[in-house]
């Protein structure tokens, strides 16, 4: 039982039956990527050691301050050859009126990280079964974003030689960034592309809006990322290009989950079948010892 029948010209033959150790490594594959129940200890363990990991690698990235303001140099005029060069207006705008630039400050420094922790645990108590796939997303996004800040160091806009930006952090004497004032030498400052603000917010506001079941909530899952470009924009803290770099890191984040799952994260049903204790004594699945 379990072996082919081919039928031939000839006559019905038995088939070459397939390889115990190709039928057992099968199942163990189908094992490790059908969605189980997340646990929370596990996550929360998981999420904490990412992110440090994702602090030291980023942080430990040689500054290449000569080579990250040629980048910048190089961006900028790219841009300007386009007609797209609209950082700077943008920057100036926004610092003339104090109590707006003074919330992107803070937006800039708290959202990024609050917003995403949120529908992480929203995603967990929700969407279980769609919540390891839609995580490895993000995973995969901030692993290509290292890799980024690695081979193209680059100077945000407000630290270009003569670009004429406002370093609104430093001139509203805000914490709205970890790269200006007395925050400065605790992270690298060279590390502007691709934006993780842009890929981290896109990555919670498509979840929010494909999964999401109050018209409301799907909006300001579309707003979200939009605002947090005007934001990164007008702190001067990224060129618009570097959204555009995340944008590209996040794509490459659901194509790792949909070559692990074969099918979206989104697609997936929404809880997960419980977990199986395995009992001493089990026969395998193929009734073979």
């Amino acid at each position: 039982m379990g072996d082919a029948t081919v039928t031939t010209s000839e006559g019905p033959r038995e088939g070459v039956p397939r390889p115990v150790g190709d039928r057992g490594r099968r199942r163990l594959m189908d094992r490790v990527r059908t969605p189980r129940p997340p646990r929370l200890w596990f996550e929360i363990l998981l999420i904490a050691l990412s992110y440090w990991t994702y602090s030291v690698v980023r942080n430990a990235v040689p500054e290449q301050r000569a080579q990250a303001l040629r980048n910048a140099d190089w961006i900028w005029q790219f841009e300007r050859q386009l007609g797209t060069a609209f950082e700077l207006s943008v920057n100036h705008a926004a610092n003339s009126v104090t109590w707006l630039i003074i919330g992107m400050n803070y937006y800039y420094a708290t959202l990024h990280f609050v917003v995403t922790l949120g529908v992480l645990v929203w995603l967990y108590r929700r969407h279980p079964g769609r919540y390891a796939a839609t995580r490895l997303v993000l995973f995969a996004t901030t692993a290509v974003a290292l890799a980024g800040y690695y081979l193209y160091p680059l100077a945000p806009p407000r630290l270009m030689d003569g670009g004429h930006f406002v370093d609104t952090v430093m001139v509203h004497e805000t914490w709205g960034s970890m790269a200006s004032g007395d925050l400065k030498n605790m992270s690298n400052q060279y590390a502007a592309m691709p934006s993780m603000h842009i890929g981290w917010s896109l990555w919670c506001g498509l979840t929010l809006y494909a999964l999401a079941r109050v018209p409301w909530v799907k909006v300001l899952g579309l707003l979200y990322p939009a605002l947090t470009l005007v934001v990164i924009v007008a702190t001067a803290n990224h060129f618009w290009l570097d959204a555009v770099g995340g944008l590209l890191c996040l794509a490459v984040g659901y194509t790792v989950a949909w070559l692990w799952y074969g099918r979206w994260p989104y697609a997936l049903p929404r809880r997960a079948p419980a977990r199986q204790p395995r009992r001493k004594g089990a026969v395998p699945a193929s009734g073979r010892p």
